[in-house]
C-alpha cells in the first residue's frame, strides 16, 4: 500500500525542498509557483486521482454482470493518468484494479501482455487492450449506460 504513495510523497518533498531553497534565497514568488508544481504534480500521479480499485476475481465479477470494461492501472503510470483524465466523468464508470496492490491482477496482465506488466490494460467482453485509445474506452462503457 505505502508503495503506491512513494512517488507522490517523492515529489511534495522535492518541492518542499527545492521552495524553502528559494524561499531562503529570497524568491518568494518562485518557492509559492515551485511548490504548486510540485503539489499538482505529486497530486496527478497519487493514487487518489483514480476511482476506488477493486481485486481483479471482484472487478471480473462486476464486469460479467455489467458488461462494462476492466481497466488494470498502477500509480505513476503516465498513459494510466492519460487514460484517466481524459475519460473524465466516465471514468468512475470502469472496473479500476490497481495491479500493485493485486498479485492476480498484476498476472492477468503478464499473461495479456507477454509476460510484460504494461498498462493501462483494458479487458472488455474477456478480450484485453493494451494502453486503447481513450476515445474507444469511452465508446465501450456508452452502450451500458
Amino acid at each position: 500500500m505505502t508503495r503506491t504513495w512513494i512517488l507522490p510523497m517523492l515529489l511534495a518533498l522535492c518541492g518542499a525542498l527545492v521552495s524553502t531553497g528559494l524561499l531562503l534565497g529570497g524568491s518568494p514568488g518562485e518557492a509559492v509557483a515551485f511548490l504548486l508544481v510540485f503539489v499538482l504534480l505529486a497530486g496527478v500521479n497519487s493514487p487518489l486521482v483514480f476511482p476506488r480499485s477493486t481485486g481483479a476475481l471482484e472487478a471480473r465479477r462486476r464486469s460479467a454482470v455489467d458488461g462494462r470494461p476492466v481497466v488494470f492501472w498502477r500509480p505513476g503510470c503516465a498513459y494510466c493518468i492519460r487514460l484517466r483524465i481524459r475519460l473524465g466523468r466516465d471514468a468512475r464508470r470502469l472496473h479500476w484494479v490497481n495491479i500493485w496492490r493485486d498479485p492476480a491482477a498484476a498476472e492477468a496482465v503478464r499473461a495479456a501482455n507477454n509476460g510484460n506488466e504494461t498498462v493501462p490494460t483494458v479487458v472488455v467482453a474477456g478480450r484485453p487492450h493494451t494502453n486503447p485509445d481513450p476515445e474507444w474506452v469511452r465508446e465501450q462503457v456508452s452502450p451500458s449506460a
